[in-house]
């Protein structure tokens, strides 16, 4: 039995008189007597009593109609959502970020924005460690990443910078002589202890500036943790400035580095071959925003 089967006894319920319902369905009448004697062989059940002067559904042609009914619309649900689908308005992306991304708003207004446009996607993300992102974007179990660069990129993906930043340092609060913003030189730094955070590339630039190999004693993972440690006076750490304006612990305080800037880019990584719909779509509103400067 087809879908047309079921399409053609379901107007013929509606109509219950053979011409009226081939009409309809823009065939002659003689062709749907056929197909509804096939329904009714395959069913082995009568599912209309017919006589010269009526049609009538029999009860099992009553209980029939109701599922037909629901089989159809469940097929046009399935064709709508299909459809839909291949334009992209449902479906689901996987997002994948580090949390300075999230917490220099980049993330929030990527998703926010695509939101808006296609309300009908899931949008799933999560923080993951910055160096497995590349290959779960390449094996795709991710689909957008979002981390901070400099960093080693297959060449399978791409990238487009939505943010840039500059580093500074996050030390221990000390007696107030040492607070304020003047800007802390690299030579100074010689002897200290350093917090890694995930993007390593600011510590290794101030340490080359000021002559000195960092002495790195933990790598906690995410700049929440970092300054963490930071703040119990572990030691100090290279972090992104935007921390300055949205991570507030005790006993932290943020200074800028002497000498020319330390730059450090957010950046949204894809698959440059994506063949999701939905997931093209959000990288094209991605590769549609400009950078934003942080000064």
């Amino acid at each position: 039995m087809e879908l047309r089967h079921l399409r053609y006894f379901v107007v013929l319920a509606e109509e219950l008189h053979f011409a009226r319902a081939a009409e309809r369905l823009n065939i002659a009448p003689p062709t749907l007597t056929v197909q509804i004697q096939e329904i009714e062989r395959t069913l082995a059940a009568p599912l209309f009593a017919r006589t010269k002067r009526s049609v009538a559904l029999t009860p099992a042609g009553e209980i029939f109609l109701s599922e037909a009914r629901n089989v159809l619309a469940q097929f046009e649900k399935a064709q709508s959502v299909g459809r839909r689908a291949g334009r992209g308005e449902v479906g689901r992306v996987e997002i994948g970020y580090v949390g300075s991304a999230a917490y220099a708003g980049v993330l929030r207004e990527q998703t926010c924005e695509f939101r808006k446009a296609w309300p009908n996607v899931d949008l799933n993300a999560r923080e993951i460690p910055m160096e497995s992102l590349p290959d779960l974007i390449v094996d795709g179990k991710v689909d957008v990443g979002f981390v901070r660069l400099p960093m080693l990129i297959p060449d399978s993906l791409q990238r487009h910078v939505l943010l840039r930043d500059r580093f500074c340092l996050a030390m221990p609060e000390s007696p107030p002589s040492s607070r304020g913003l003047k800007a802390v030189h690299p030579e100074t730094l010689k002897e200290h202890a350093f917090i890694m955070p995930e993007q390593n590339a600011g510590t290794y630039e101030v340490a080359n500036r000021g002559g000195f190999h960092p002495r790195i004693v933990s790598a906690p993972g995410g700049l929440l943790a970092v300054l963490t440690q930071v703040s119990l006076g572990a030691g100090i750490s290279v972090v992104p400035s935007v921390a300055s304006g949205v991570l507030h612990l005790p006993g932290v305080i943020f200074r800028p580095i002497d000498g020319k800037a330390i730059i450090s880019e957010v950046a949204a990584v894809f698959r440059s071959d994506e063949s999701s719909p939905t997931v093209r779509n959000f990288v094209a509103q991605i590769k549609e925003t400009p950078a934003r400067e942080i000064t």
